[in-house]
């Protein structure tokens, strides 16, 4: 498969030139706005706290920014809109319902990384300091294929659409699009990932709103909201949906619809709980507003599908047997298993002005998401393989013995640099060729996305227990793991054979299969490691081994706090700036052998109270999007009438305007500081330079 044929409305130099062009124009804004933060902050992205954890101080509004933007996979768009063209308006709420639920959960994990592993780099670190080198590689492999998974499905959507509007080779598209993202996160790190996450969420959103008031209040082939409901009531009487209400499009009582939202939240819980990515932002965030940044994230994103597809994939089924519709008699299973629902639905009503529009946002997605991908897969390579496995660094203390301790004994931060850079680069190629794999051997972007949580769901039980339950034992740990890949498996070719008689990749990708490997993985893995833990518990265990990982980080912030007062608040004193020189006379064997590594009794409480906050607010929330809302609706039977088909469609809208809110404009308010700061030192620079040759040449005039 190696086109898609249909909608071919742009060119392919505009395919190339979206693909290369905007790439490198983001690569040297970043070089920007590197060169902006070396100059006038204290972070340095020469350094590799600051390249791989953003020095753990990027507050919560950019955070939530960055997870909305690395949750918007290409799948997020095209993915849910495929759904509502399948299975009605009830779609687009499970797909976003299914997969917020895992950012909540995120929200307790992230108070808890705070409070067990303040200074670590990867989740993986915390299971290598409870349960040793075997666990740990294991675990690390789960990650690394939760990344390649997601990596490769960023590709496999976005490459499909840049090669359904302009006809540029699919295979090509696969490997040019990382190219920029490479380059702009080697330029610049982890935060450099946030501000571009920003950039792309704010275009983002600007690209909703104009499909979205252009579809219900400008274009003639739709007629408003009551010509959509219309269209929605002649398609259930022309192609009634199985499994629904009288075959409706809209109602919430959808059989392969709830159906599809468990999958959605079996299979959301690996790609979250896995990816270190979305760590990688609990790491980032500032310890007192994680909770926060972790919920107003997924409040945020919540719309982001929801409302995309109430606008395309609505308007792909209302349009489907339009004259204007790129694929004559709707579309077919390899054109929806390639999830052209929604960019079928722009063809049809903005031509080729939607048609450039929707690559733009489609590569948004995919490049942000892919930075994400990279420089987490980046920060597992580095410090998980490369720092505590391959290359112990003893130049930090000529004292210390070549032995492991903890896997503490660290690589210099020269060399952790330098192996991040090339890590990024490494992965770029490998998300791309496994990409146009895929594309070769058949496997498209709807069957790998309802099969890969079977793959690794397994492992999620597991993982949260590592860092909220104290007693798990590295047996359980292991067996859980293991297990629920071996049971999801097994439960998913069962289905597959038993209700359809045979093993191929259409029947493997099918729902009930899928709903069967999922919910088997998720489950089993959970219950085999609670039931082994149950059995021998670790009772000895107290958090200590991981409030030690990475010694360096913590002696220099002890260092740093030690300073008086006008020091520390000097640029050219910040730990991270000092790293190199810190870094190379830290009292690492101090560190690693102090048992004064508990957080203090006032940053403790508040801890505590962020984590009383995250549960209740998750479960609360959990509730709400799950149960209060669509199962009544669903037990009802309840077929929208045309006043409520309304209030719906404007209540999404205005959940995307709350939704901008905290990613667009709450950024921007929070660093009103900082960026007041470079303003004032760019001014300085400019006109005190001049100030200072116009002086030095009145000197010499006068001399």
């Amino acid at each position: 498969m190696s086109s898609t044929t249909g909608a071919d409305v742009l060119t392919q130099g505009t395919g190339y030139g979206v693909v290369l062009g905007i790439g490198f124009v983001f690569a040297i804004i970043m070089m920007g706005l590197s060169t902006l933060q070396n100059r006038y902050t204290t972070y340095k992205i020469s350094t590799s706290e600051e390249f791989n954890t953003a020095s753990r101080s990027v507050k919560p509004g950019l955070i939530a920014s960055g997870i909305v933007s690395a949750w918007t996979w290409a799948a997020t768009l095209l993915q849910s809109s495929t759904v509502t063209y399948e299975y009605g308006l009830c779609a687009g709420y499970y797909y976003a319902a299914g997969a917020t639920i895992q950012i909540f959960v995120m929200a307790i994990l992230a108070v808890r990384v705070k409070q067990i592993a303040p200074y670590c780099h990867t989740f993986l670190e915390i299971i290598h300091a409870r349960y040793g080198n075997t666990a740990h590689f294991m675990f690390a492999t789960f990650g690394l294929v939760v990344n390649l998974i997601v990596s490769s499905m960023l590709l496999l959507g976005g490459s499909a659409v840049v090669n359904a509007f302009t006809g540029m080779n699919i295979y090509a598209a696969n490997f040019l699009i990382p190219l920029g993202v490479c380059i702009y996160v080697i330029l610049g790190g982890l935060r450099a990932t946030f501000l571009c996450d920003y950039s792309h969420t704010l275009i983002l959103m600007i690209l909703i709103f104009y499909f979205f008031f252009w579809t219900y209040t400008r274009a003639d082939l739709i007629g408003g909201f009551e010509g959509m409901y219309n269209l929605l009531q002649q398609a259930s009487i022309e192609r009634p949906v199985a499994g629904n209400q009288d075959g409706s499009y809209l109602t919430l009582k959808s059989n392969y619809g709830l159906t599809f939202m468990i999958i959605q939240i079996t299979g959301g819980f690996g790609t979250v709980m896995l990816d270190q990515g979305y760590w990688q932002r609990a790491i980032a965030s500032e310890a007192k507003t994680a909770v926060r940044a972790y919920l107003m994230g997924g409040i945020a994103w919540f719309a982001v599908p929801l409302t995309f597809s109430s606008i395309m994939g609505l308007a792909a089924v209302a349009l489907a047997n339009s004259p204007s519709f790129p694929y004559p008699g709707g579309l077919t299973a390899a054109e929806i298993n390639a999830g052209l629902a929604a960019p079928a639905g722009v063809v049809t009503l903005l031509g080729s002005g939607g048609a450039a529009a929707m690559l733009i946002l489609l590569f948004m997605a995919v490049t942000s998401a892919a930075s994400s991908e990279m420089i987490a897969t980046s920060s597992i390579l580095t410090f998980d393989l490369y720092q505590i496995h391959f290359k112990p660094d003893v130049r930090e203390n000529q004292s210390l013995p070549r032995t492991h301790i903890d896997g503490d004994i660290q690589a210099s931060p020269e060399s952790l640099i330098r192996v991040s850079h090339i890590m990024v680069a490494v992965w770029a190629l490998v998300m791309s060729s496994v990409a146009s794999l895929w594309i070769g051997i058949g496997v498209s972007l709807n069957w790998l996305f309802l099969f890969s949580g079977t793959l690794f769901t397994g492992a999620v039980g597991p993982v949260i227990f590592s860092v909220v339950w104290r007693q798990q034992t590295k047996e359980a740990a292991i067996s859980g793991a293991l297990g629920g890949v071996v049971v999801g498996i097994i439960a998913w070719l069962t289905v597959a054979k038993m209700y359809y008689g045979e093993l191929t990749i259409a029947t493997t990708g099918l729902m009930y299969p899928n709903l069967a490997g999922n919910l088997g993985a998720c489950c089993s893995g959970a219950i085999i490691s609670a039931v082994v833990t149950l059995i021998k518990p670790d009772n000895e265990f107290d958090w200590s081994a991981t409030k030690r990982i990475n010694p360096r980080a913590r002696e220099m912030d002890r260092r740093q706090a030690t300073l008086p007062d006008s020091a520390s608040g000097s640029g050219s004193d910040s730990p991270v700036e000092k790293e190199k020189q810190e870094g190379a006379t830290a009292d690492v064997a101090s560190a690693i052998d102090d048992i004064t590594i508990d957080t203090p009794a006032e940053e403790y409480a508040e801890l505590q109270k962020s984590l009383r906050v995250a549960t209740w607010a998750s479960l609360t929330l959990t509730f709400i999007v799950l149960f209060l809302i669509p199962i009544p609706m669903f037990l009802s039977h309840y077929v929208f009438s045309l006043n409520f088909f309304r209030g719906w469609i404007i209540i999404c809208v205005m959940w995307l305007f709350v939704a901008a809110g905290i990613t667009s404009v709450l950024p921007l308010w929070e660093s009103r500081a900082a960026i007041k700061d470079i303003f004032l030192g760019m001014v300085r620079d400019m006109f005190g330079g001049a100030a200072q040759k116009s002086a030095i040449e009145t000197s010499n005039t006068d001399a």
